[in-house]
């Protein structure tokens, strides 16, 4: 299919292998959309990331981006719209879910104020900065959080993650009232756990908080309480964030869509 042909997507946090971006980034590269690949640092792995976006044919660049720093969304989305003209759909991808602790314990710098700045106020920015491009140029447009089920549900050891994903809802909602006069829809994608690099280590970690012997019997144990029997995969996230990038989704907007395979249902 070729639904994106001409259009250009953006996803922040997309410069790891197997990661929730570079899945995102697949499935609208296979759909022909222009690419831009960005992470805090483009490194070797996300030239890597870029590199198989354009073996399959997309046309792609790789950006840096700090989306804790209001500056650089900015200048993320200025550098994609002289490389491309502008920029049809943004996705605020990037997260910090790796630190893990009691609530008691949590370091207000180290963790809180860290996984705020990424998780909530790095949406905000790069959201921000993707409206204003798209209300310039009068062409509407698609912007997409992805959130979590941590976004519906509370969880043990990640306060700040699970408060961030809950103001993204929030602000989710908050953005679609105001930017629907210009035709951008906004919506909140809500993933249950998928194994990426980030979900590698929440998988080490709460397999010995709840005492399994491995991480193996931990991840059977997690889908065997799924209702369709495995945990998400980045393809998941993805297709949802095709449907809510295309035209049959226009008038869908301030949702918060769980992909969770019926693990979560409000």
């Amino acid at each position: 299919m070729t639904r994106f042909a001409g259009k250009t997507i953006v996803v922040t946090g997309s410069g790891k292998q197997k990661g929730l971006g570079q899945g995102i980034l697949q499935a609208f590269a296979d759909e022909r959309a222009n690419c831009v690949v960005s992470d805090r640092e483009i490194d070797t792995e996300a030239e890597q990331v870029a590199k198989e976006l354009r073996g399959r044919g997309a046309k792609v660049s790789a950006i840096a981006c700090d989306v804790s720093q209001a500056g650089q969304c900015q200048a993320l989305v200025d550098a994609a719209v002289e490389e491309f003209g502008g920029v049809d759909i943004f996705v605020n991808n990037a997260g910090i879910g790796f630190k893990m602790k009691p609530l008691l314990e949590v370091d207000i710098a180290e963790e809180w104020d860290a996984v705020i700045a990424v998780n909530l106020s790095g949406a905000f920015y790069g959201t921000q900065a993707a409206a204003r491009a798209m209300v310039e140029r009068g062409k509407g447009g698609r912007i997409i959080n992805i959130a979590s089920q941590a976004a519906k549900t509370g969880f043990p050891h990640l306060p700040a993650y699970v408060s961030s994903k809950h103001g993204m809802v929030g602000l989710t909602r908050a953005s679609a009232v105001e930017l629907g006069a210009h035709g951008i829809t906004v919506n909140a994608v809500c993933p249950n756990h998928v194994t990426t690099g980030l979900g590698a280590k929440q998988n080490e970690y709460f397999s010995k908080l709840l005492g399994y012997d491995s991480v193996d019997e931990y991840l059977a144990n997690m889908s065997a309480k799924n209702p369709m029997g495995r945990p998400g995969l980045p393809s998941d996230t993805a297709a949802a964030c095709l449907w809510l990038a295309s035209e049959e989704a226009f008038y869908v907007t301030g949702e918060a869509l769980n992909v969770t395979g019926g693990e979560e249902m409000h």
